[in-house]
């Protein structure tokens, strides 16, 4: 009896994974999609306060979102916003909290084990974020310092694998998300902040005084950032992808780019200003959902 109840509750357990997957029955039946979204994740995705998100992938997720609803046939499909830390978006990506997670991720070869990714939106540069006058001109001068990062990300980790980081120690603190790791920067506790480099052109912009942080040295690395979803969804992903590469094929892609890149962009009407790379301008080329792996130079 203990037996064939252990059985049927594994069965249970195994048919609700299962529903939970078909993340397209999902959204039908309950005529809404939850988009997990970030409070400070540069122009790919941020609060505007008030429960209210923008930003390239929030622009981005909101049209496959809508294309989503013409294919169900939905008169209405209400869309729900999900705040994420990079510590949490992928278990709530896969316990079905989150069905579509639109903010800065990087698609990797250890993440494809949990969750699946679109194709690649925006290729981004790890850069390093200091105070103007603080002298920091690289990794070299970084030995000593203590160095702001995110709980949940990689970039400290391409700093210390970088040829030129050799020799060179420092001591990591953490934000717990990437406005506070900025925060950090901002207030002294840090000398330096490694992110993404549009996180931290996005953070400098809107800072009181964006004339006093400047980004600088090497590129740490080069790394494909995409819409994640729930893994072995086969329809969802293709659903998505659908959508995305017909917005690249449209010029409505590279329009949402230069609306949160190039343009002045609310609350306070600042540019970032930072126009397309040619990584980014090549993954739009040639649609794809290649992992971080494959970008590294051989």
């Amino acid at each position: 009896m203990k037996k064939s109840l252990l059985t049927a509750a594994a069965l249970a357990l195994l048919a609700t994974g299962a529903a939970q997957a078909d993340t397209l029955a999902k959204i039908k039946e309950a005529g809404a999609a939850t988009m997990g979204v970030r409070e400070s994740s540069g122009a790919l995705s941020y609060t505007l306060g008030d429960g209210k998100y923008a930003g390239f992938h929030v622009d981005v997720c909101t049209r496959v979102l809508t294309d989503v609803q013409k294919n169900l046939g939905l008169a209405k499909m209400d869309i729900k916003y999900q705040p994420v830390t990079s510590g949490n978006r992928i278990p709530l990506v896969q316990n079905g909290t989150v069905d579509i997670e639109c903010g800065s991720t990087t698609n990797n070869a250890t993440r494809q084990k949990d969750v699946a990714f679109a194709m690649t939106t925006f290729v981004e540069e790890v850069r390093i974020a200091v105070k103007a006058n603080s002298g920091i001109t690289g990794i070299a001068q970084l030995a000593g310092k203590n160095i702001a990062t995110t709980t949940g990300t990689t970039s400290v980790q391409h700093l210390r694998r970088h040829e030129r980081a050799n020799g060179v120690d420092f001591k990591e603190v953490f934000g717990k998300d990437h406005a506070d790791s900025f925060l950090l920067l901002e207030t002294g506790r840090a000398d330096a902040f490694v992110m993404d480099g549009q996180i931290l052109a996005g953070n400098i912009a809107r800072s009181k005084a964006p004339a006093d942080f400047r980004i600088v040295g090497e590129v740490l690395s080069v790394e494909p950032i995409a819409i994640m979803m729930r893994k072995d969804d086969p329809a969802f992903k293709k659903a998505v992808d659908e959508s995305i590469v017909a917005m690249i094929k449209s010029g409505d892609m590279a329009k949402a780019y230069d609306k949160w890149f190039v343009q002045p962009i609310p609350p306070s009407n600042t540019r970032v200003g930072l126009p397309a790379s040619e990584a980014t301008k090549a993954a739009w080329a040639s649609p794809n959902d290649k992992p971080v792996e494959d970008y590294v130079k051989k």
